[in-house]
């Protein structure tokens, strides 16, 4: 396909940057090399949208009621990200080579970097910051599974993988290098770039020795499983007060 043929696949959900191979994922570094090349080819050109001008090299999606998607004013998506039906973005931001799956919530001021894959049923809260990534090709996006709930003001960079119906406490910010420590057991269990499923995550510390003292470094705590009766609450509130976390 030329690099046209490549964003406009990418824009109708026809092709991904990163695709679920068995039980891990498959980066597409011929998709991420086009949506390079796509910026090298488009000129900047002024767009008016009601009373926002804006310039830009990228259009925006069009043809939202077609889509099944729910757009609420002023959210953004660029063409060559794909939203699935029943998709429903507040004021937020998706970005090129994106990938959101069906019935997911883009929630007020949540935003949805490049190339990141976001699957069903998934709840980005208020303020979420879900990390971009062109380069270096190959590189993994940000991967959020199906039925995660991620909380208000959580940022989520550097490839890392939540998996599937984990719930993350407002205020988690996981990197690539960022510990998440299993605390339900007797002893700690280290997870670096990745959120086991079912997890109910909350921002932690632990002390790390510098030269100048002992200081507090950030990590996140894997506090406990979701339940049954977990599945059942649409607040996250309510699954962390089952753990007796405040949200």
């Amino acid at each position: 396909m030329t690099t046209e043929e490549t964003i406009g696949a990418l824009d109708r959900g026809e092709v991904r940057v990163a695709e679920p191979d068995g039980e891990g994922w498959r980066v597409n570094a011929d998709v991420q090399s086009a949506i390079l090349d796509y910026f090298r080819l488009r000129s900047l050109e002024p767009r008016e949208v009601g009373p926002f001008e804006y310039l830009d090299k990228i259009p925006l999606k069009r043809n939202y009621a077609e889509l099944g998607v729910r757009v609420v004013p002023p959210a953004t998506a660029r063409y060559g990200s794909y939203l699935s039906p029943g998709v429903v973005m507040m004021p937020s931001y998706v970005n090129i080579g994106a990938w959101v799956g069906p019935n997911t919530m883009v929630d007020t001021w949540a935003t949805v970097g490049s190339c990141a894959q976001i699957g069903a049923d998934v709840h980005l809260a208020g303020g979420v910051g879900v990390g971009g990534v062109l380069e270096p090709v190959q590189a993994r996006p940000v991967i959020v599974e199906d039925g995660a709930f991620i909380g208000s003001r959580c940022i989520l960079t550097e490839g890392v993988v939540i998996g599937e119906r984990a719930v993350l406490a407002p205020n988690v910010s996981l990197t690539g290098s960022v510990p998440v420590i299993d605390v339900t057991g007797p002893e700690p269990v280290e997870h670096r770039g990745y959120v086991p499923p079912n997890s109910v995550v909350v921002p932690g510390t632990r002390p790390k020795e510098f030269p100048a003292g002992t200081y507090q470094v950030g990590c996140a705590l894997i506090i406990g499983k979701r339940s049954a009766s977990t599945n059942l609450k649409t607040s996250l509130n309510d699954v962390l007060r089952e753990y007796q976390i405040g949200a």
